[in-house]
Protein backbone atom coordinates (compact mmCIF):
# COMPACT_ATOMS: atom_id res chain seq x y z
CA UNK A 1 0.00 0.00 0.00
CA UNK A 2 2.76 2.46 0.96
CA UNK A 3 4.61 1.70 -2.29
CA UNK A 4 1.52 2.71 -4.30
CA UNK A 5 1.25 5.96 -2.32
CA UNK A 6 4.84 6.86 -3.15
CA UNK A 7 4.26 6.16 -6.85
CA UNK A 8 1.16 8.39 -6.83
CA UNK A 9 3.24 11.11 -5.15
CA UNK A 10 5.83 10.81 -7.93
CA UNK A 11 3.13 11.30 -10.57
CA UNK A 12 1.64 14.22 -8.64
CA UNK A 13 5.02 15.93 -8.48
CA UNK A 14 5.57 15.30 -12.19
CA UNK A 15 2.18 16.85 -13.02
CA UNK A 16 2.83 19.86 -10.79
CA UNK A 17 6.04 20.54 -12.68
CA UNK A 18 4.93 19.77 -16.22
CA UNK A 19 1.32 20.91 -16.48
CA UNK A 20 1.65 24.54 -15.28
CA UNK A 21 4.66 25.22 -17.50
CA UNK A 22 3.15 23.52 -20.56
CA UNK A 23 -0.26 25.13 -20.14
CA UNK A 24 1.38 28.48 -19.43
CA UNK A 25 3.47 28.37 -22.59
CA UNK A 26 0.39 27.47 -24.67
CA UNK A 27 -1.55 30.29 -23.01
CA UNK A 28 1.12 32.77 -24.12
CA UNK A 29 1.68 31.42 -27.64
CA UNK A 30 -1.95 31.84 -28.76
CA UNK A 31 -2.22 35.59 -27.91
CA UNK A 32 1.26 36.13 -29.35
CA UNK A 33 -0.04 34.78 -32.65
CA UNK A 34 -3.00 37.14 -32.53
CA UNK A 35 -5.66 34.71 -31.22
CA UNK A 36 -7.39 36.21 -28.16
CA UNK A 37 -11.21 35.83 -28.30
CA UNK A 38 -11.74 37.97 -25.19
CA UNK A 39 -10.52 40.98 -27.19
CA UNK A 40 -12.26 40.00 -30.42
CA UNK A 41 -9.13 38.51 -32.02
CA UNK A 42 -10.05 35.22 -33.72
CA UNK A 43 -7.37 34.78 -36.40
CA UNK A 44 -3.74 33.70 -36.28
CA UNK A 45 -1.07 36.01 -37.70
CA UNK A 46 2.39 37.46 -37.02
CA UNK A 47 1.04 40.99 -36.73
CA UNK A 48 1.85 41.21 -33.00
CA UNK A 49 5.49 40.23 -33.57
CA UNK A 50 5.79 42.93 -36.26
CA UNK A 51 4.49 45.47 -33.73
CA UNK A 52 6.91 44.16 -31.13
CA UNK A 53 9.99 44.60 -33.29
CA UNK A 54 8.82 48.12 -34.14
CA UNK A 55 8.79 49.09 -30.46
CA UNK A 56 11.32 51.79 -29.68
CA UNK A 57 14.53 50.53 -27.99
CA UNK A 58 13.55 46.85 -28.34
CA UNK A 59 17.12 46.03 -29.36
CA UNK A 60 18.48 47.76 -26.24
CA UNK A 61 16.03 45.80 -24.08
CA UNK A 62 17.27 42.52 -25.54
CA UNK A 63 20.89 43.59 -25.09
CA UNK A 64 20.37 44.57 -21.43
CA UNK A 65 18.75 41.20 -20.70
CA UNK A 66 21.57 39.30 -22.42
CA UNK A 67 24.35 41.36 -20.87
CA UNK A 68 23.05 41.20 -17.31
CA UNK A 69 22.14 37.50 -17.53
CA UNK A 70 25.19 36.07 -19.30
CA UNK A 71 27.67 38.47 -17.70
CA UNK A 72 26.46 37.88 -14.14
CA UNK A 73 26.39 34.08 -14.53
CA UNK A 74 29.91 33.87 -15.99
CA UNK A 75 31.30 36.27 -13.40
CA UNK A 76 29.50 34.53 -10.50
CA UNK A 77 30.78 31.11 -11.65
CA UNK A 78 34.31 32.48 -11.92
CA UNK A 79 34.16 33.99 -8.43
CA UNK A 80 32.77 30.75 -6.99
CA UNK A 81 35.59 28.68 -8.49
CA UNK A 82 38.12 31.22 -7.21
CA UNK A 83 36.74 30.87 -3.68
CA UNK A 84 36.81 27.07 -3.89
CA UNK A 85 40.39 27.04 -5.24
CA UNK A 86 41.47 29.40 -2.47
CA UNK A 87 39.65 27.74 0.43
CA UNK A 88 38.91 24.09 -0.34
CA UNK A 89 41.90 22.71 1.59
CA UNK A 90 41.50 24.91 4.66
CA UNK A 91 39.00 25.59 7.43
CA UNK A 92 38.33 28.95 5.76
CA UNK A 93 35.79 27.25 3.47
CA UNK A 94 33.31 26.70 6.31
CA UNK A 95 33.72 30.33 7.37
CA UNK A 96 33.11 31.54 3.82
CA UNK A 97 29.99 29.38 3.57
CA UNK A 98 28.72 30.79 6.87
CA UNK A 99 29.52 34.33 5.66
CA UNK A 100 27.54 33.91 2.44
CA UNK A 101 24.58 32.09 4.02
CA UNK A 102 22.65 35.30 4.86
CA UNK A 103 22.80 36.36 1.20
CA UNK A 104 21.60 32.92 0.12
CA UNK A 105 18.34 33.19 2.06
CA UNK A 106 17.88 36.93 1.37
CA UNK A 107 15.19 37.46 -1.30
CA UNK A 108 16.31 39.14 -4.52
CA UNK A 109 14.09 42.15 -3.95
CA UNK A 110 15.43 42.61 -0.41
CA UNK A 111 19.01 42.27 -1.68
CA UNK A 112 18.45 44.98 -4.30
CA UNK A 113 16.83 47.29 -1.74
CA UNK A 114 19.60 46.67 0.80
CA UNK A 115 22.38 47.35 -1.71
CA UNK A 116 20.65 50.62 -2.64
CA UNK A 117 21.33 51.80 0.91
CA UNK A 118 25.03 50.95 0.58
CA UNK A 119 26.02 51.77 -3.01
CA UNK A 120 23.62 54.53 -4.12
CA UNK A 121 24.94 58.11 -4.53
CA UNK A 122 23.75 58.89 -0.98
CA UNK A 123 24.50 55.46 0.48
CA UNK A 124 27.06 54.30 3.02
CA UNK A 125 30.01 54.31 0.59
CA UNK A 126 29.17 57.83 -0.58
CA UNK A 127 28.77 58.94 3.06
CA UNK A 128 32.18 57.54 3.91
CA UNK A 129 33.75 59.35 0.92
CA UNK A 130 31.85 62.52 1.81
CA UNK A 131 33.13 62.36 5.39
CA UNK A 132 36.73 62.06 4.17
CA UNK A 133 36.41 64.83 1.57
CA UNK A 134 34.13 67.07 3.72
CA UNK A 135 31.56 67.16 0.94
CA UNK A 136 28.00 68.16 1.81
CA UNK A 137 26.54 66.77 -1.44
CA UNK A 138 26.09 63.11 -2.42
CA UNK A 139 29.21 61.73 -4.05
CA UNK A 140 29.23 61.19 -7.80
CA UNK A 141 31.98 58.60 -7.60
CA UNK A 142 29.41 55.86 -7.08
CA UNK A 143 26.94 57.30 -9.59
CA UNK A 144 27.02 54.12 -11.67
CA UNK A 145 24.72 52.56 -9.09
CA UNK A 146 21.79 52.46 -9.64
CA UNK A 147 19.96 53.19 -12.93
CA UNK A 148 23.02 53.11 -15.21
CA UNK A 149 22.36 52.74 -18.92
CA UNK A 150 24.79 49.81 -19.34
CA UNK A 151 23.06 47.50 -16.84
CA UNK A 152 26.15 47.23 -14.59
CA UNK A 153 24.16 47.78 -11.39
CA UNK A 154 21.78 44.94 -12.27
CA UNK A 155 24.74 42.72 -13.13
CA UNK A 156 26.44 43.54 -9.82
CA UNK A 157 23.42 42.63 -7.67
CA UNK A 158 22.84 39.43 -9.66
CA UNK A 159 26.47 38.39 -9.13
CA UNK A 160 26.25 39.06 -5.40
CA UNK A 161 23.13 36.90 -5.17
CA UNK A 162 24.26 34.10 -7.51
CA UNK A 163 27.64 33.30 -5.94
CA UNK A 164 26.19 31.81 -2.69
CA UNK A 165 23.82 29.56 -4.65
CA UNK A 166 26.47 28.24 -7.08
CA UNK A 167 28.83 27.69 -4.13
CA UNK A 168 26.12 25.70 -2.31
CA UNK A 169 25.54 23.52 -5.39
CA UNK A 170 29.29 22.90 -5.77
CA UNK A 171 29.72 22.00 -2.10
CA UNK A 172 26.73 19.64 -2.29
CA UNK A 173 28.35 17.83 -5.22
CA UNK A 174 31.71 17.69 -3.44
CA UNK A 175 30.08 16.25 -0.31
CA UNK A 176 28.51 13.24 -2.07
CA UNK A 177 30.33 10.05 -0.98
CA UNK A 178 31.41 8.90 -4.43
CA UNK A 179 32.49 12.36 -5.52
CA UNK A 180 34.24 13.05 -2.24
CA UNK A 181 36.35 9.93 -2.57
CA UNK A 182 37.17 10.71 -6.20
CA UNK A 183 38.09 14.33 -5.47
CA UNK A 184 40.28 13.30 -2.55
CA UNK A 185 42.07 10.95 -4.98
CA UNK A 186 42.62 13.85 -7.40
CA UNK A 187 43.94 15.94 -4.56
CA UNK A 188 46.45 13.27 -3.47
CA UNK A 189 47.51 12.67 -7.08
CA UNK A 190 48.05 16.39 -7.64
CA UNK A 191 50.13 16.70 -4.47
CA UNK A 192 52.21 13.66 -5.46
CA UNK A 193 52.89 15.18 -8.90
CA UNK A 194 53.92 18.50 -7.39
CA UNK A 195 50.86 20.55 -8.37
CA UNK A 196 49.99 23.60 -6.31
CA UNK A 197 46.62 23.80 -4.55
CA UNK A 198 45.12 26.05 -7.23
CA UNK A 199 46.67 23.95 -9.99
CA UNK A 200 45.20 20.77 -8.48
CA UNK A 201 41.76 22.35 -8.21
CA UNK A 202 41.53 23.94 -11.66
CA UNK A 203 43.27 21.21 -13.65
CA UNK A 204 42.06 18.06 -11.87
CA UNK A 205 39.03 18.73 -9.65
CA UNK A 206 37.08 21.50 -11.40
CA UNK A 207 36.20 19.56 -14.61
CA UNK A 208 34.56 16.82 -12.52
CA UNK A 209 32.66 19.32 -10.35
CA UNK A 210 31.55 21.54 -13.22
CA UNK A 211 29.94 18.70 -15.17
CA UNK A 212 27.61 18.01 -12.24
CA UNK A 213 26.60 21.61 -11.52
CA UNK A 214 26.08 22.66 -15.16
CA UNK A 215 22.28 22.35 -14.96
CA UNK A 216 22.00 24.52 -11.81
CA UNK A 217 24.26 27.09 -13.49
CA UNK A 218 22.00 27.09 -16.56
CA UNK A 219 19.02 27.60 -14.25
CA UNK A 220 20.83 30.59 -12.74
CA UNK A 221 21.52 31.89 -16.28
CA UNK A 222 17.86 31.71 -17.31
CA UNK A 223 16.72 33.30 -14.06
CA UNK A 224 19.22 36.15 -14.38
CA UNK A 225 18.28 36.80 -18.02
CA UNK A 226 14.55 36.99 -17.26
CA UNK A 227 14.60 38.38 -13.71
CA UNK A 228 12.06 41.11 -12.94
CA UNK A 229 12.58 42.30 -9.36
CA UNK A 230 16.20 43.48 -9.56
CA UNK A 231 15.95 45.39 -12.90
CA UNK A 232 12.62 46.85 -11.74
CA UNK A 233 14.21 48.25 -8.57
CA UNK A 234 17.69 49.34 -9.67
CA UNK A 235 17.68 49.11 -13.46
CA UNK A 236 17.06 51.77 -16.08
CA UNK A 237 13.38 52.41 -16.79
CA UNK A 238 13.62 53.69 -20.36
CA UNK A 239 14.69 51.41 -21.86
CA UNK A 240 14.33 48.66 -19.29
CA UNK A 241 15.20 45.01 -19.61
CA UNK A 242 12.79 42.95 -21.69
CA UNK A 243 11.28 41.19 -18.66
CA UNK A 244 10.39 44.50 -16.97
CA UNK A 245 8.83 45.76 -20.23
CA UNK A 246 6.73 42.57 -20.36
CA UNK A 247 5.50 43.23 -16.81
CA UNK A 248 4.47 46.78 -17.76
CA UNK A 249 2.70 45.65 -20.92
CA UNK A 250 0.69 42.97 -19.15
CA UNK A 251 -0.31 45.41 -16.38
CA UNK A 252 -1.21 48.16 -18.85
CA UNK A 253 -4.67 49.71 -18.69
CA UNK A 254 -5.13 49.00 -22.39
CA UNK A 255 -5.90 45.26 -22.50
CA UNK A 256 -4.72 44.99 -26.11
CA UNK A 257 -1.17 45.47 -24.78
CA UNK A 258 -1.41 41.91 -23.44
CA UNK A 259 -0.97 40.68 -27.01
CA UNK A 260 2.29 42.60 -27.19
CA UNK A 261 3.28 41.21 -23.78
CA UNK A 262 2.59 37.66 -24.96
CA UNK A 263 4.76 38.13 -28.04
CA UNK A 264 7.48 39.64 -25.86
CA UNK A 265 7.24 36.60 -23.54
CA UNK A 266 8.00 34.33 -26.50
CA UNK A 267 10.88 36.65 -27.42
CA UNK A 268 12.13 36.41 -23.82
CA UNK A 269 12.30 32.63 -24.21
CA UNK A 270 14.30 33.07 -27.42
CA UNK A 271 16.63 35.49 -25.61
CA UNK A 272 17.19 32.88 -22.88
CA UNK A 273 18.05 30.28 -25.54
CA UNK A 274 20.45 32.77 -27.09
CA UNK A 275 21.98 33.39 -23.65
CA UNK A 276 22.56 29.64 -23.25
CA UNK A 277 24.22 29.53 -26.69
CA UNK A 278 26.52 32.42 -25.76
CA UNK A 279 27.32 30.76 -22.43
CA UNK A 280 28.21 27.47 -24.14
CA UNK A 281 30.39 29.36 -26.61
CA UNK A 282 32.32 30.98 -23.77
CA UNK A 283 32.52 27.59 -22.07
CA UNK A 284 34.05 26.02 -25.21
CA UNK A 285 36.62 28.82 -25.43
CA UNK A 286 37.61 28.40 -21.77
CA UNK A 287 37.71 24.61 -22.20
CA UNK A 288 40.03 24.97 -25.22
CA UNK A 289 42.30 27.30 -23.24
CA UNK A 290 42.24 24.90 -20.27
CA UNK A 291 43.33 21.96 -22.43
CA UNK A 292 46.25 24.03 -23.68
CA UNK A 293 47.19 24.78 -20.07
CA UNK A 294 47.12 21.06 -19.29
CA UNK A 295 49.47 20.28 -22.17
CA UNK A 296 52.09 22.74 -20.89
CA UNK A 297 52.75 20.58 -17.83
CA UNK A 298 53.01 23.54 -15.47
CA UNK A 299 52.39 22.62 -11.83
CA UNK A 300 51.40 26.13 -10.76
CA UNK A 301 48.23 27.92 -11.89
CA UNK A 302 48.24 31.64 -11.05
CA UNK A 303 48.73 30.85 -7.35
CA UNK A 304 49.27 34.40 -6.14
CA UNK A 305 46.49 35.79 -8.33
CA UNK A 306 44.01 33.17 -7.06
CA UNK A 307 44.99 33.85 -3.44
CA UNK A 308 44.76 37.63 -3.91
CA UNK A 309 41.41 37.56 -5.73
CA UNK A 310 39.97 35.03 -3.29
CA UNK A 311 40.98 37.14 -0.29
CA UNK A 312 39.64 40.32 -1.92
CA UNK A 313 36.33 38.60 -2.72
CA UNK A 314 35.88 37.46 0.89
CA UNK A 315 36.74 40.97 2.08
CA UNK A 316 34.26 42.61 -0.33
CA UNK A 317 31.47 40.26 0.73
CA UNK A 318 32.24 40.87 4.41
CA UNK A 319 32.12 44.64 3.83
CA UNK A 320 28.89 44.48 1.84
CA UNK A 321 27.13 42.28 4.39
CA UNK A 322 28.27 44.46 7.30
CA UNK A 323 27.32 47.61 5.39
CA UNK A 324 23.92 46.22 4.44
CA UNK A 325 23.10 45.23 8.02
CA UNK A 326 24.26 48.59 9.42
CA UNK A 327 22.57 50.88 6.91
CA UNK A 328 19.25 49.04 6.63
CA UNK A 329 18.83 48.70 10.40
CA UNK A 330 19.97 52.30 10.97
CA UNK A 331 17.58 53.68 8.35
CA UNK A 332 14.69 51.71 9.85
CA UNK A 333 15.24 53.49 13.21
CA UNK A 334 16.59 56.84 11.96
CA UNK A 335 14.52 59.93 12.67
CA UNK A 336 16.84 62.25 10.74
CA UNK A 337 20.04 61.34 8.88
CA UNK A 338 21.81 64.15 7.03
CA UNK A 339 24.40 63.45 4.33
CA UNK A 340 27.34 62.80 4.76
CA UNK A 341 27.06 61.81 8.44
CA UNK A 342 27.80 58.15 9.14
CA UNK A 343 25.38 57.97 12.09
CA UNK A 344 21.74 59.09 12.42
CA UNK A 345 21.12 62.20 14.51
CA UNK A 346 18.21 60.62 16.38
CA UNK A 347 16.36 57.31 16.60
CA UNK A 348 12.64 56.59 16.55
CA UNK A 349 10.19 53.68 16.40
CA UNK A 350 7.70 55.59 14.26
CA UNK A 351 8.57 53.77 11.02
CA UNK A 352 8.20 50.35 12.66
CA UNK A 353 4.81 51.36 14.11
CA UNK A 354 3.70 52.57 10.69
CA UNK A 355 4.82 49.34 9.03
CA UNK A 356 3.20 47.09 11.64
CA UNK A 357 -0.08 48.96 11.34
CA UNK A 358 -0.27 48.00 7.64
CA UNK A 359 1.69 44.76 7.35
CA UNK A 360 -0.64 42.44 9.27
CA UNK A 361 -2.49 40.97 6.29
CA UNK A 362 0.59 40.77 3.97
CA UNK A 363 2.55 39.06 6.75
CA UNK A 364 -0.25 36.54 7.34
CA UNK A 365 -0.53 35.84 3.59
CA UNK A 366 3.22 35.35 3.33
CA UNK A 367 3.33 32.92 6.24
CA UNK A 368 0.32 30.91 5.07
CA UNK A 369 1.64 30.61 1.50
CA UNK A 370 5.15 29.75 2.69
CA UNK A 371 4.03 27.10 5.18
CA UNK A 372 1.57 25.52 2.74
CA UNK A 373 4.06 25.30 -0.15
CA UNK A 374 7.08 24.25 1.92
CA UNK A 375 5.29 21.52 3.92
CA UNK A 376 3.51 20.05 0.89
CA UNK A 377 6.72 20.22 -1.17
CA UNK A 378 8.73 18.38 1.49
CA UNK A 379 6.06 15.66 1.80
CA UNK A 380 5.81 15.19 -1.98
CA UNK A 381 9.58 15.12 -2.43
CA UNK A 382 10.12 12.64 0.42
CA UNK A 383 7.52 10.26 -0.98
CA UNK A 384 8.96 10.67 -4.50
CA UNK A 385 12.48 9.91 -3.33
CA UNK A 386 11.20 6.87 -1.45
CA UNK A 387 9.36 5.69 -4.58
CA UNK A 388 12.68 5.71 -6.45
CA UNK A 389 13.94 3.21 -3.86
CA UNK A 390 10.83 1.02 -3.62
CA UNK A 391 9.66 1.13 -7.26
CA UNK A 392 12.56 2.30 -9.47
CA UNK A 393 11.45 4.02 -12.66
CA UNK A 394 12.58 2.99 -16.12
CA UNK A 395 15.41 4.85 -17.80
CA UNK A 396 13.05 6.87 -20.02
CA UNK A 397 10.78 7.74 -17.10
CA UNK A 398 13.79 8.82 -15.03
CA UNK A 399 15.00 11.02 -17.90
CA UNK A 400 11.52 12.59 -18.22
CA UNK A 401 11.45 13.26 -14.48
CA UNK A 402 14.91 14.90 -14.54
CA UNK A 403 13.78 17.07 -17.46
CA UNK A 404 10.56 18.10 -15.72
CA UNK A 405 12.47 18.87 -12.52
CA UNK A 406 14.53 21.59 -14.20
CA UNK A 407 11.80 22.74 -16.61
CA UNK A 408 10.40 25.51 -14.35
CA UNK A 409 13.96 26.72 -13.77
CA UNK A 410 15.01 26.63 -17.43
CA UNK A 411 11.86 28.26 -18.83
CA UNK A 412 11.64 32.00 -18.05
CA UNK A 413 8.86 32.84 -15.62
CA UNK A 414 7.53 35.63 -17.82
CA UNK A 415 7.28 33.11 -20.68
CA UNK A 416 4.69 30.90 -18.97
CA UNK A 417 3.29 32.60 -15.85
CA UNK A 418 1.01 34.91 -17.83
CA UNK A 419 -0.35 31.98 -19.83
CA UNK A 420 -0.80 30.00 -16.63
CA UNK A 421 -2.78 32.85 -15.08
CA UNK A 422 -4.98 33.08 -18.18
CA UNK A 423 -5.71 29.33 -17.99
CA UNK A 424 -6.40 29.50 -14.25
CA UNK A 425 -8.88 32.33 -14.78
CA UNK A 426 -10.69 30.22 -17.36
CA UNK A 427 -11.12 27.48 -14.76
CA UNK A 428 -12.06 29.68 -11.82
CA UNK A 429 -11.85 33.41 -11.22
CA UNK A 430 -12.46 33.21 -7.47
CA UNK A 431 -9.76 30.68 -6.42
CA UNK A 432 -6.95 33.22 -6.19
CA UNK A 433 -5.38 31.59 -3.14
CA UNK A 434 -5.17 28.21 -4.83
CA UNK A 435 -3.80 29.75 -8.04
CA UNK A 436 -1.07 31.54 -6.08
CA UNK A 437 -0.27 28.35 -4.19
CA UNK A 438 0.23 26.43 -7.47
CA UNK A 439 2.42 29.23 -8.87
CA UNK A 440 4.62 29.05 -5.75
CA UNK A 441 4.80 25.25 -5.85
CA UNK A 442 6.22 25.34 -9.38
CA UNK A 443 9.27 27.21 -8.07
CA UNK A 444 9.61 25.65 -4.60
CA UNK A 445 9.46 21.97 -5.62
CA UNK A 446 12.68 21.81 -7.72
CA UNK A 447 14.84 23.42 -4.99
CA UNK A 448 13.39 21.24 -2.22
CA UNK A 449 14.01 18.15 -4.36
CA UNK A 450 17.63 19.16 -5.07
CA UNK A 451 18.18 19.80 -1.38
CA UNK A 452 16.80 16.45 -0.19
CA UNK A 453 18.10 14.27 -3.03
CA UNK A 454 21.70 14.68 -1.86
CA UNK A 455 20.85 13.49 1.66
CA UNK A 456 18.90 10.52 0.30
CA UNK A 457 21.86 9.52 -1.86
CA UNK A 458 24.18 9.68 1.15
CA UNK A 459 21.89 7.60 3.41
CA UNK A 460 23.45 4.32 4.54
CA UNK A 461 21.19 1.53 3.25
CA UNK A 462 22.57 -0.94 5.80
CA UNK A 463 20.09 0.49 8.33
CA UNK A 464 17.27 -0.32 5.91
CA UNK A 465 18.57 -3.88 5.42
CA UNK A 466 18.72 -4.44 9.19
CA UNK A 467 15.17 -3.13 9.66
CA UNK A 468 13.88 -5.30 6.81
CA UNK A 469 15.59 -8.35 8.27
CA UNK A 470 13.66 -7.70 11.49
CA UNK A 471 10.39 -7.88 9.55
CA UNK A 472 9.61 -4.17 9.33
CA UNK A 473 7.33 -2.97 6.52
CA UNK A 474 8.41 -0.31 3.99
CA UNK A 475 6.34 2.33 5.80
CA UNK A 476 7.89 1.42 9.17
CA UNK A 477 11.37 1.61 7.66
CA UNK A 478 10.55 5.02 6.16
CA UNK A 479 8.89 6.42 9.28
CA UNK A 480 11.03 4.98 12.08
CA UNK A 481 14.43 4.61 10.39
CA UNK A 482 14.87 7.09 7.54
CA UNK A 483 12.96 10.14 8.75
CA UNK A 484 14.70 10.34 12.19
CA UNK A 485 18.09 9.95 10.48
CA UNK A 486 17.24 12.60 7.87
CA UNK A 487 15.48 15.07 10.18
CA UNK A 488 18.22 17.72 9.83
CA UNK A 489 18.09 17.60 6.02
CA UNK A 490 14.28 17.60 6.02
CA UNK A 491 14.14 20.70 8.21
CA UNK A 492 16.74 22.52 6.09
CA UNK A 493 14.77 21.68 2.93
CA UNK A 494 11.62 22.96 4.64
CA UNK A 495 13.39 26.21 5.55
CA UNK A 496 14.69 26.53 1.99
CA UNK A 497 11.15 26.10 0.66
CA UNK A 498 9.98 28.81 3.05
CA UNK A 499 12.71 31.19 1.88
CA UNK A 500 11.91 30.62 -1.81
CA UNK A 501 8.18 31.08 -1.26
CA UNK A 502 8.76 34.26 0.75
CA UNK A 503 10.84 35.74 -2.08
CA UNK A 504 8.35 35.17 -4.93
CA UNK A 505 7.25 38.48 -6.42
CA UNK A 506 6.19 37.86 -10.01
CA UNK A 507 4.19 34.61 -9.36
CA UNK A 508 2.36 36.28 -6.48
CA UNK A 509 1.52 39.43 -8.43
CA UNK A 510 0.32 37.57 -11.52
CA UNK A 511 -1.53 34.65 -9.97
CA UNK A 512 -3.41 36.83 -7.50
CA UNK A 513 -3.70 39.93 -9.68
CA UNK A 514 -2.37 41.94 -6.72
CA UNK A 515 -5.33 40.86 -4.56
CA UNK A 516 -3.10 38.82 -2.21
CA UNK A 517 -0.41 41.18 -0.92
CA UNK A 518 2.72 39.70 0.65
CA UNK A 519 5.74 41.19 2.39
CA UNK A 520 7.74 40.99 -0.86
CA UNK A 521 5.12 42.77 -2.98
CA UNK A 522 4.78 45.46 -0.31
CA UNK A 523 8.57 45.89 -0.12
CA UNK A 524 8.84 46.35 -3.89
CA UNK A 525 5.92 48.80 -3.87
CA UNK A 526 7.48 50.79 -1.02
CA UNK A 527 10.58 51.58 -3.12
CA UNK A 528 8.53 53.87 -5.34
CA UNK A 529 7.12 55.63 -2.25
CA UNK A 530 8.49 58.70 -0.52
CA UNK A 531 9.72 57.11 2.73
CA UNK A 532 13.17 55.53 2.52
CA UNK A 533 12.97 54.57 6.18
CA UNK A 534 9.72 52.64 5.68
CA UNK A 535 11.38 50.77 2.82
CA UNK A 536 14.22 49.87 5.20
CA UNK A 537 11.70 48.43 7.67
CA UNK A 538 10.18 46.23 4.96
CA UNK A 539 13.67 45.10 3.91
CA UNK A 540 14.52 44.10 7.50
CA UNK A 541 11.27 42.14 7.87
CA UNK A 542 11.79 40.48 4.49
CA UNK A 543 15.29 39.42 5.51
CA UNK A 544 14.32 38.18 8.98
CA UNK A 545 11.48 35.92 7.83
CA UNK A 546 13.56 33.34 5.88
CA UNK A 547 16.32 33.60 8.47
CA UNK A 548 13.81 32.62 11.15
CA UNK A 549 12.97 29.47 9.18
CA UNK A 550 16.63 28.43 9.04
CA UNK A 551 17.10 29.21 12.75
CA UNK A 552 14.21 26.83 13.49
CA UNK A 553 15.75 24.21 11.18
CA UNK A 554 19.13 24.50 12.93
CA UNK A 555 17.93 24.61 16.56
CA UNK A 556 14.98 22.18 16.50
CA UNK A 557 17.14 19.03 16.00
CA UNK A 558 19.30 20.05 18.96
CA UNK A 559 16.23 20.53 21.14
CA UNK A 560 14.84 17.15 20.02
CA UNK A 561 18.16 15.46 20.80
CA UNK A 562 18.33 17.17 24.20
CA UNK A 563 14.76 16.08 24.98
CA UNK A 564 15.57 12.48 23.99
CA UNK A 565 18.67 12.46 26.18
CA UNK A 566 16.68 13.75 29.14
CA UNK A 567 14.01 11.09 28.59
CA UNK A 568 16.68 8.43 28.27
CA UNK A 569 18.35 9.63 31.49
CA UNK A 570 15.00 9.75 33.29
CA UNK A 571 14.07 6.25 32.12
CA UNK A 572 17.48 4.96 33.18
CA UNK A 573 17.07 6.48 36.63
CA UNK A 574 13.56 5.07 36.92
CA UNK A 575 14.81 1.61 36.02
CA UNK A 576 17.62 1.90 38.57
CA UNK A 577 15.19 3.03 41.28
CA UNK A 578 12.68 0.29 40.43
CA UNK A 579 15.39 -2.36 40.37
CA UNK A 580 16.74 -1.05 43.69
CA UNK A 581 13.23 -1.13 45.20
CA UNK A 582 12.58 -4.64 43.92
CA UNK A 583 15.90 -5.72 45.39
CA UNK A 584 14.83 -4.29 48.77
CA UNK A 585 11.48 -6.06 48.53
CA UNK A 586 13.18 -9.38 47.76
CA UNK A 587 15.57 -8.83 50.67
CA UNK A 588 12.61 -8.04 53.00
CA UNK A 589 10.82 -11.17 51.90
CA UNK A 590 13.91 -13.24 52.63
CA UNK A 591 14.15 -11.71 56.13
CA UNK A 592 10.46 -12.44 56.80
CA UNK A 593 10.79 -15.99 55.54
CA UNK A 594 13.93 -16.51 57.63
CA UNK A 595 12.08 -15.23 60.75
CA UNK A 596 9.27 -17.61 60.12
Amino acid sequence: MFSHVTVYARYALLLLLLVPVTVGVIGVVFPALGYFPALGEHSFSFRVFVELFNVQHIGKMIWLSLFSGVGSTILASFITFLLLAHCYQSSLLNKVQALLSPLLVLPHAAAAIALLFVLSPSGLVARFIGTITDSAMPSTTVGLFPYDEWGLSVLLVLVIKEVPFILLMALSVMAQPNNKQKLEGYQRAGAALGYSTSGTFFKLMLPSIYRQIKLPILAVLVFATSNVEIPLLIGLNNPSTLSVAILHWFNHVDLSMRLLGSAASILQGVVCVLAIVVFFTVERMISWWGRRQLSTGRRNFFNRTVALLGTCTVGIYAFLIAGVVYTVVSYSFAEHWVFPRLFPEALTLLHWKTAFSAIGQPLLNTLLLGLATSVSSVVLVLLTLESEVLVPATRKAAALFSFSLFLPLLVPGVAFLYGLVWFQQLLSVHSLGFHTYIAHMVYVLPYVYLSLAVSYQRFDNRYVMVAQSLGKSPFQVFWYVKLPALQNSVLVAWALGLAISFSQYLPTMLASGGAIPTVTTEAVASVSGSSVRLTAVYAVIQALMPLLGFVIAWTLPKLITLHRERRRTHNHRSKRISSHMSRKERLGKKVVNHGR
